[in-house]
């Protein structure tokens, strides 16, 4: 079953860190129904990138940790997970949806602190993206220069050690839509610890 993932996979080191994306792990009705199930869901206001950002707010919806491993990303991604660090297990911590559009700031940030061990999963869901549309996913080193950018299309997933330096970008004007990402965040345990 790994093997099978990672034909679809680009993995990038940035120091210690990973970072890998990965393509065609979703059947494509599985991706439109999702698409069309977050068109309609309930957004606030409620999400921000750092605490000293708080006032920049974004569209943003928390998600259940049950609702969230019923999805069917769910499987795909805990393979993904697999493949990513074979060496470690995963426990869903949180999930949420961003819906990020046109003039939204969005800040570089860490999702979790440095060294402790998390794993954000991020899936692009969308049914068709355009490279001028914008919307990537930068990621920086530790002197703060980019160093790695995932593009949001379809049904791509991008598996990152969670204290990588990142930002979102939201779409540029041309694209009259949110540009929504489905995040779920992991603690890692290693698997010598359950035995």
């Amino acid at each position: 079953m790994i093997t099978e993932f990672l034909k679809h996979t680009h993995m990038t080191h940035l120091g210690q860190s990973r970072l890998a994306v990965f393509d065609d792990l979703l059947e494509t009705n599985d991706l439109v129904n999702l698409h069309s199930a977050l068109l309609q869901a309930g957004y606030a206001k409620s999400g921000y990138d750092r605490t000293d950002t708080f006032d920049a707010r974004y569209w943003s919806t928390d998600i259940s940790l049950d609702t969230a491993e019923s999805m069917p990303i769910f499987g795909p991604t805990s393979s993904a997970l697999e493949s990513f660090r074979p060496e470690n297990n995963y426990k869903l911590y949180a999930a949420n949806i961003n819906a990020s559009c046109y003039g939204d700031m969005l800040y570089s940030h860490l999702d979790s602190e440095l060294g402790d061990g998390k794993v954000t999963a991020a899936w692009y869901i969308c049914e068709k993206w355009n490279h001028e549309w914008g919307g990537e996913t930068l990621f920086f080193d530790e002197a703060k220069d980019a160093r790695a950018v995932v593009m949001p299309r379809p049904g791509r997933l991008a598996i990152f050690d969670s204290d990588i330096l990142h930002a979102e970008r939201p779409p540029n004007r041309i694209y009259f839509y949110p540009r929504y990402t489905l995040t779920l965040k992991f603690e890692s345990f290693s698997k010598n610890l359950i035995q």
